[in-house]
């Protein structure tokens, strides 16, 4: 018994020691933005929740992007961006991918009927769970943005978990398509604050909201909506250096796929108005 207590009595005094020397732990960095910014708002952007908050991270197989980005321009820090700052007839058509692909085709057969070149903005699970219709869009030479893992709100995330989301998503981007998607990306559900921005920012990236939303992914709305009420709403915003929000997946009640339906006559109608079309990398250059 003697034996036992003077052991118990070592053990304690040598956690005790060690505890002494590991020292205070450092506390995680924040970022601040650098100009104000939109406080924050929670706006559609690709329709229902995909998936729950979590901490996403590159697989120790994946690989980030190796090709350097542009950097993002200093007139463009602290903004989640709305316009292309230009007097220049043009329009950037924008694509969100998350929920399904069943409009990829479509889409893809329009822009290269019209030769117009797009940004499409995929999520990794998107990227992940439909490889070839990722691979398609890299593979047809449009621009490729980032748009998180799995589209949490990034307002309710942590500084890491953001810089989680961008990485993760960036690498398996990279992984299947080859591109890379830095510096271009877009808010899930556009929601953001100044903080979110700020981290965005730090990571390398310049946030891109839009000028109009088409609300395709809203579906028919029990038959009252149709293709003629997408093109409508995106014609009648045209402005120039106009950001168009459209969606690659179809409803998921109706499932009906109105963005891709509209896209021939959004396209018809905003040339015979004189617009042209760019991809958002035209932002990087204005800037």
């Amino acid at each position: 018994m003697v034996m036992v207590r003077i052991r118990r009595a070592a053990v304690a005094a040598l956690a005790l020691a060690l505890a002494s020397c590991r020292g205070p732990v450092a506390s995680p960095p924040t970022v601040s933005p650098t100009t104000p910014a939109p406080t924050a708002t929670t706006a559609p952007s690709s329709g229902p929740p995909l998936a729950s908050p979590t901490r996403p991270a590159p697989s120790s197989t994946s690989k980030l992007p190796t090709t350097p980005a542009p950097p993002v321009p200093r007139s463009l820090l602290g903004k989640d961006v709305e316009r292309i700052p230009t007097v220049q007839r043009v329009v950037s058509l924008t694509f969100d991918a998350g929920a399904n692909a069943d409009a990829v085709d479509s889409i893809l057969a329009t822009l290269a009927q019209q030769h117009i070149t797009a940004t499409f903005f995929l999520t990794g699970d998107f990227v992940a769970d439909f490889p070839d219709a990722a691979g398609r869009i890299a593979a047809a030479g449009h621009r490729i943005g980032n748009h998180s893992v799995n589209h949490p709100h990034f307002t309710s995330l942590s500084d890491a978990d953001i810089r989680a989301q961008l990485s993760g998503a960036a690498a398996t981007i990279h992984d299947t398509t080859g591109a890379n998607p830095a510096p271009l990306f877009r808010f899930p559900y556009g929601d953001r604050d100044a903080r979110t921005i700020g981290v965005v920012n730090a990571a390398g990236y310049v946030p891109v909201r839009w000028t109009v939303d088409s609300l395709g992914w809203q579906g028919t709305m029990n038959g009252s909506r149709g293709a003629a009420f997408v093109t409508q709403r995106v014609v009648a915003a045209a402005t120039p250096g106009e950001i168009v929000l459209m969606h690659v997946g179809s409803n998921p009640d109706d499932h009906s796929t109105l963005d891709a339906q509209a896209l021939p006559g959004i396209i018809a109608a905003l040339r015979a108005q004189g617009y042209g079309f760019v991809t958002l990398d035209a932002l990087l250059v204005a800037a």
